[in-house]
């Protein structure tokens, strides 16, 4: 009896261990809070239909042209970017070349004039009461002097110090002025790639027009004839249309510009022909006379003196020539060197230079027939007068002189320039 009751509760104690394992108390159910959305389901056929409706609308080619045109954005400003960088690397060159050029002529002429006198002073000394080994020294002396002078003044005469500081002075504002001109391009936005191959252009003609080398690139500092210095791209293709869409637009003014505009610019170019550019041609001529007289003379003064003061002592002739020759040689090398001769012509070429790319870039404008591809009338008017130096009303007025003496038959008696 005892036996079959602890077996009863054996067996009870483990229906309720095993009821309290398996049964789990109920979780809240979520359903009425949350509601997962049906995924809508398509036929193959239907979503087939309805992608060929899409291509139909939009072309594939259209997708691809708005895809990537972001990107040759980006690519087209990383490449002006790049050409900013060389432009300020070329700014910086060409002005510590300029520096040193400048140095160069300063310190040529004091040591050549140093030269001369001194080989003068010794000739004249030799003259004066040498005999023996002092008057073979002072001879001496004196030759070997005036024969480095007359070498150095070849050399110098030859690649003009001076014009080379003006040339690399004119070759850092105009590589500071391209600078701006790119970064106003990028601060504007949406640069494209024929901005980008027209400051290519722009840098590789300024590098052609102001070399930084001396041997092999540098320029002629006595050509034949006077040449205006050219420094923007010469191979610039103008878009021309057809004159019959010219006599439908010139009815009414558009985009700035007017048929009495343009007669205006037409006048201002004749002007600046007849008198700028023929003026600056005259005295570039001149003045490159003068300095090829003065580059031949001063070496053959100083050449002569040094034959001069070999024979000092065997006369009394020698010893003039040798002191006056030498006299008349430093004298020259200082007017030629000191009064920077050759930077007097670069200055003049570059001007004439900067009259024609004026004339250049207003006939550039004429020949685009189309109105709307030009650049605005009254900010290139305004241009203009800002190049010229005026005010709209004082490029107006010589506009007006320049037609009434054509009319007269007369030459106008005025510059188109008033800054130089």
């Amino acid at each position: 009896m005892a036996s079959s009751t602890l077996r009863l509760s054996s067996s009870s104690s483990c229906s309720r261990k095993i009821d309290a394992a398996i049964h789990f108390p109920r979780l809240p159910k979520v359903i009425p809070y949350f509601s997962v959305p049906k995924i809508p389901t398509r036929k193959l056929d239907e979503e087939l239909k309805i992608r060929d409706r899409f291509t139909s609308i939009v072309p594939v080619e259209k997708i691809n042209v708005i895809t990537t045109a972001p990107i040759d954005d980006k690519i087209a400003t990383t490449k002006l970017y790049t050409i900013l960088e060389a432009v300020a690397d070329r700014v910086e060159m060409h002005a510590n070349m300029g520096k040193q050029r400048e140095n160069w002529n300063t310190l040529l002429l004091n040591s050549i004039n140093m030269i001369t006198l001194t080989a003068a002073t010794m000739a004249g000394a030799a003259a004066i009461g040498g005999a023996g080994m002092p008057l073979l020294a002072l001879k001496l002396s004196s030759t070997l002097l005036y024969s480095a002078a007359t070498g150095m003044l070849l050399v110098m005469n030859k690649i003009q110090p001076s014009q080379l500081a003006e040339e690399q002075r004119n070759g850092t504002r105009l590589f500071k002025q391209l600078q701006t001109q790119i970064q106003t391009m990028l601060a504007l936005g949406n640069p494209t790639e024929e901005d980008v191959k027209e400051v290519m252009k722009k840098v590789l003609a300024v590098d052609k027009a102001y070399p930084l080398p001396l041997l092999g690139a540098m320029l002629d500092k006595f050509p034949a004839k006077f040449e205006p210095s050219v420094w923007w791209p010469s191979n610039q293709q103008l878009q021309k249309k057809n004159n019959s869409s010219e006599g439908k637009q010139r009815a009414e003014k558009k985009n700035g510009w007017s048929e009495e505009m343009e007669v205006e610019m037409r006048e201002i170019i004749e002007v600046v022909k007849t008198k700028d550019i023929e003026d600056y041609e005259r005295l570039g001529n001149l003045v490159l006379k003068i300095n090829k007289i003065l580059a031949i003379a001063g070496p053959l003064l100083t050449g002569i003196a040094a034959v001069g003061s070999a024979f000092v002592g065997n006369g009394s002739w020698a010893a003039v020539v040798a002191v006056a020759a030498g006299a008349l040689g430093s004298a020259v090398s200082a007017f030629e060197h000191g009064s920077q001769v050759g930077m007097v012509f670069e200055m003049y070429r570059n001007c004439a230079g900067f009259f024609r790319l004026l004339q250049e870039s207003i006939e550039a404008t004429f020949e685009e027939r189309d109105l709307e591809k030009r650049e605005n009338g009254e900010l290139f008017e305004m241009n203009v007068a800002l190049k010229l130096g005026r005010s709209l009303s004082q490029l107006r007025e010589l506009a007006r002189k320049s037609a009434s003496s054509r009319m007269d038959g007369t030459a106008i008696d005025e510059f188109a320039s008033k800054l130089f």
